[in-house]
């Protein structure tokens, strides 16, 4: 049992390291001298890359939602991994891990959220260029937060 929630620690900490970086970073969208993330845009001029506004043609409402729902990925995942080690010591068995499995659920939603808003509002027009690192992790983190969600849930009927 030790061997299992040691590795399931160790998902919620990698989940929430990709939470982190596909937040944080710059490469939601790349292109060859243009990097854009949901907080800037970062354009190379005479091999000095430069910190720049997102352009006005993104949607604002939009844009707030996907940062909105980036942050509170975050945010839910942390104060998950908090809970999950609480839960530990104080909950009785039956009732542990329940919380825990709540907030990697909404942290899971979260971040779907934004990297949907993402994919259906932004560069639809765009030819030149790709999706970049940092959106890719959003969708893996997508994936972990849910394996996460569903094992807390999963852990909890074991230990009842």
């Amino acid at each position: 049992m030790l061997i299992l929630l040691g590795a399931i620690f160790a998902l919620h900490i990698i989940g929430i390291v990709l939470l982190l970086v596909a937040t944080i970073d710059n490469a939601w969208w790349v292109t060859d001298d243009i990097y854009t993330d949901v907080w800037g845009r970062w354009m190379m001029t005479n091999n000095v890359w430069n910190l720049t506004d997102l352009p006005s043609t993104y949607p604002e409402n939009y844009l707030q939602a996907v940062q909105a729902s980036s942050v509170l990925a975050c945010i839910f995942s942390i104060l998950g991994i908090f809970v999950f080690l609480a839960q530990l010591f104080t909950l009785p068995k039956g009732q542990r891990f329940t919380i825990s499995g709540i907030f990697q659920l909404l942290a899971c939603l979260c971040i779907m959220i934004a990297a949907s808003i993402y994919t259906d509002r932004f560069h639809l027009d765009e030819r030149n260029g790709w999706y970049g690192h940092c959106y890719i992790l959003a969708w893996i983190a997508f994936a972990l937060t849910f394996f996460s969600c569903i094992t807390y849930f999963v852990l909890r009927k074991k230990t009842a």
